[in-house]
């Protein structure tokens, strides 16, 4: 009973909606509807493949998603082993604390804070910059900054959630471990080499075979709020692509068709992770 509420809003919003799958085999029409337009097969898929911008859209989707996932594996893991070794307990949970909350706040909020904030001419990351003795940079504008910029802000946002993940298994260590290091005149270092990685290896394999199903997942939300024309080459993705297809040039058609053949590469890549995650983390979902 407790799980039939999130059953029933899994079928309206999930399952129902996939009825629109047969527009991408149709030459869709909004007076004719979906009974009454005409049935044109695969053209849509043909038609999509052959635009110019297609494959540079999947290539920057690639790129940024891959991007965010080894940048937010490996940013909050040395977060994660640093504050391990801080003994001030109250202090290591408040820095937890202070690095998770950016998780809160939306991007349609974080989007307007970092227009402000690297803008070229007002934003105080370029007014350090110029103090420094640099030429200030357009972080959301320049097309060789751009990407960086996208990965950073989502590592920023998002890199609290998996600190909790690792801190977590870090309490599991079995401290004998390390008192039998310090007896063997283990340093620190020593300590979290040979004892604390190995002991999270299982847990980071977990969450990295994971990361691997939303590979195609490179934020839309992100770069919707903070990308523009000037950079649609390189920060166009396939989320956003398919948004303008279906909303802003009423191609709905394409956009369905654009939309089903994301879900299936990442339905290949979920399975993939989740083999990869039964093979080497041994995480198995039943």
């Amino acid at each position: 009973m407790m799980l039939l509420p999130a059953v029933v809003l899994l079928i309206i919003f999930s399952y129902v909606p996939m009825a629109g799958i047969i527009m991408s085999f149709q030459n869709f029409r909004l007076g004719q509807g979906i009974f009454n337009s005409a049935f044109v097969g695969l053209d849509n898929y043909r038609f999509l493949l052959s635009l110019p911008n297609t494959m540079q859209v999947l290539q920057n989707t690639i790129i940024i998603a891959v991007s965010k996932i080894i940048a937010g594996l490996i940013v909050p893991i040395i977060i994660a082993l640093l504050l391990n070794e801080i003994r001030r307990v109250r202090f290591a949970r408040g820095v937890q604390l202070t690095l998770y909350l950016p998780n809160f706040l939306s991007w349609v909020i974080l989007g307007g804070i970092l227009v402000d904030i690297l803008s070229p001419s007002t934003g105080i990351v370029n007014q350090f910059i110029s103090f420094l003795g640099f030429e200030p940079i357009f972080f959301l504008g320049d097309p060789r900054w751009f990407r960086t910029t996208m990965v950073v802000t989502d590592v920023w946002r998002e890199f609290g959630w998996r600190l909790i993940i690792f801190m977590a298994a870090l309490t599991a260590v079995d401290l004998t471990l390390y008192e039998a290091a310090i007896v063997d005149g283990a340093g620190r270092w020593k300590q979290m080499l040979h004892i604390t990685l190995p002991s999270i290896t299982p847990i980071i394999i977990l969450v990295a075979t994971l990361a691997l199903g939303n590979v195609l997942n490179a934020g839309f939300d992100q770069i919707f709020n903070l990308y523009s024309p000037q950079v649609f080459h390189v920060g166009d993705i396939l989320d956003t692509f398919i948004f303008r297809l279906g909303m802003a040039d009423a191609r709905f058609s394409l956009a369905a068709a654009a939309g089903l053949f994301r879900s299936i590469v990442s339905c290949v890549l979920i399975s993939i992770s989740y083999y990869l995650a039964y093979r080497f983390a041994d995480y198995r979902i039943f």
